[in-house]
C-alpha cells in the first residue's frame, strides 16, 4: 500500500484557522501545522488499537482456558489462534461494576456506564473517544466507528462525552471513499463552505445565549457554562476538520470494495469490515477503530455455503443447553476465531518501521455478555493481542468478585499515549499486565 500523501507546502498557521466568535480557540497543535522535514526527523510508528466486540459473546466453556499463567493449555477456540500464542493474552474475572441487564449492556462495552436499565440512564464517554481526546487531532479521522449488521439507530461502540451515540459505517464502500476518494476543487470548496456556515450558526447561537445570560440565577449558569463548553469543542472539531478537508487524502494501490448488503453473508461482512478497519491504520487514515458486530440484529445466517442456520443469532445464544444450537454457536464462535487469527497474521506480515504492524498495533476482542443463554454480564470473554504488551498469557481474576474491565482499558490508554489514572470504573491499570 502506498504511504499517504504528504505536502510539502509552507506550514499552516494557528490562526488562519481560529478567526471567529471574536476570539481565538485553543486548538491543540496540528502535526499539519509542524514542517514536513522536521516530523520527518522524528518519524516513529504510532500505537493503534482495534476494538472489537461481538453483543451475543462467545460460548463460555470452549473459549476460557482451564489453566492460568503463561504455561496454560489452549482452549479449543483459542487453538485457532496458537501461531500467534505469544502476541495475545487472554482474560477472565473481568466486567464492568454495576453494568448488568442482559442485552441492554450492548452500548456499555467501551464505557463502563453502571446501571444501563435504571431510568434517566444516560452513557458516558467510550474508551476510543476518551483515548482521542487525549491524543489530538493527528490523523485525518480521531477515530472510525464501523458496524457488521449492525442497528444504527439503537446500537454503537462509541458514545461522546456527553453520552450520545456516535452512528457505526457499515458500507465498506462508502467507508472507502471517504478514506481515499479526493473530491475535485468544487466540491471541496463546498464543503469547506458548510462547514463555515455551521461555524456561523455556532457563532449566532453564543452571541443569543450570552445576552440573555445575565439575569439568569447560578443553577442556570451552570447549565449554561456546560453548553458554552459543548459548543467551543464543537467549534474547534469544525475548524479541524476545514483544515483536513485542505490536504490530500492518502493513496492506496487496494481497489474499491464491493459492497455487501446481505445480512445471511455475516462472516463475509466481517471479514471485509477487517479488512477495511486495517486499511484504515495502515493508511494512517485514524488510529483507532471500534467495530461492533451486531449478532442480535442478524437474522438467520450462512454457516457455510451450503448451509444456513436453523434461527436468527439471538435465538441461537438462548440455547438452553438444545445440541443442535449448540452445535452451530460453536461452529459460529470457531469462524470468528478464524477471522481474529487472518487479521492478526495479515498485521503481523505488514511492516510498521522496523517492526510489525502488529506491534503497534493493540486488537482487543471482546464481548459485553459473559454468557448470552443466561444474560450473564460477567466473567466477560477478553482478549488483547498486539501493541507491545508481554503477552503469551493466561491473566485469571477471580470470577465470583470481578476485576474492573476498565483496569485494562487504562492499560491501554497508556500505551496509546493517553496517559490517565482512570477511566470509567477502573481502580487503577490492570495488575500483571505490562507493556514489553
Amino acid at each position: 500500500m502506498n504511504a499517504p500523501n504528504v505536502s510539502t507546502s509552507s506550514r499552516f498557521s494557528r490562526r488562519r484557522f481560529l478567526r471567529g466568535a471574536g476570539a481565538i480557540l485553543a486548538l491543540p497543535w496540528l502535526e499539519c501545522m509542524t514542517p514536513v522535514l522536521a516530523r520527518a526527523a522524528d518519524l516513529q510508528p504510532p500505537p493503534r488499537m482495534l476494538l472489537i466486540s461481538n453483543n451475543l459473546g462467545v460460548l463460555p466453556k470452549p473459549f476460557f482456558p482451564q489453566t492460568a499463567g503463561r504455561d496454560y493449555e489452549l482452549s479449543p477456540y483459542l487453538a485457532a489462534l496458537a501461531e500467534f500464542r505469544n502476541d495475545f493474552t487472554v482474560f477472565s474475572g473481568l466486567s464492568h461494576p454495576g453494568v448488568v441487564g442482559g442485552h441492554s449492556t450492548e452500548n456499555c462495552f467501551l464505557t463502563a456506564a453502571r446501571g444501563p436499565t435504571k431510568s434517566g440512564f444516560r452513557n458516558q464517554i467510550s474508551l476510543d473517544q476518551f483515548a482521542a481526546e487525549r491524543l489530538g487531532p493527528v490523523t485525518r479521522f480521531p477515530t472510525l466507528n464501523l458496524g457488521v449488521n449492525i442497528d444504527k439507530a439503537n446500537r454503537s461502540l462509541s458514545w461522546t462525552r456527553d453520552g450520545v451515540l456516535l452512528p457505526a459505517e457499515d458500507s465498506a464502500p462508502a467507508l472507502f471513499q471517504k478514506m481515499f476518494v479526493q473530491g475535485d476543487p468544487a466540491s471541496v470548496q463546498e464543503q469547506l463552505h458548510r462547514l463555515d456556515e455551521r461555524g456561523s450558526i455556532l457563532d449566532t447561537l453564543l452571541d443569543e445565549t450570552r445576552q440573555f445570560s445575565r439575569d439568569l440565577g447560578n443553577d442556570d449558569k451552570a447549565r449554561l457554562d456546560q453548553y458554552f463548553t459543548s459548543v467551543r469543542e464543537l467549534e474547534e472539531r469544525l475548524q479541524i476538520a476545514r483544515a483536513w478537508e485542505q490536504r490530500p487524502k492518502p493513496t492506496t494501490i487496494q481497489p474499491p470494495p464491493a459492497d455487501i448488503q446481505d445480512q445471511k453473508l455475516f462472516f463475509e461482512k466481517f471479514d471485509l469490515m477487517l479488512s477495511m478497519a486495517q486499511l484504515a491504520l495502515e493508511s494512517d487514515s485514524t488510529r483507532i477503530v471500534t467495530l461492533m458486530v451486531d449478532a442480535f440484529a442478524t437474522p438467520v445466517f450462512k454457516l457455510h455455503s451450503d448451509q444456513n442456520t436453523t434461527d436468527g443469532y439471538h435465538n441461537l445464544s438462548h440455547h438452553g443447553q438444545a445440541a443442535d444450537k449448540v452445535k452451530q454457536l460453536e461452529d459460529a464462535d470457531h469462524q470468528q476465531m478464524t477471522l481474529l487469527q487472518k487479521i492478526l497474521k495479515s498485521l503481523a506480515t505488514k511492516r510498521d518501521g522496523e517492526q510489525r504492524l502488529l506491534d503497534h498495533t493493540m486488537i482487543l476482542y471482546g464481548s459485553n455478555m459473559g454468557d448470552s443463554n443466561t444474560h450473564d454480564n460477567t466473567n466477560l470473554p477478553i482478549l488483547l493481542a498486539g501493541g507491545g504488551f508481554k503477552h503469551g498469557q493466561h491473566l485469571a481474576f477471580k470470577r465470583d468478585d470481578n476485576t474492573p474491565l476498565a483496569n485494562l482499558f487504562v492499560s491501554m490508554l497508556r500505551r496509546m499515549g493517553a496517559e490517565t489514572d482512570k477511566f470509567a470504573s477502573s481502580t487503577g491499570a490492570l495488575s500483571g499486565f505490562e507493556s514489553s
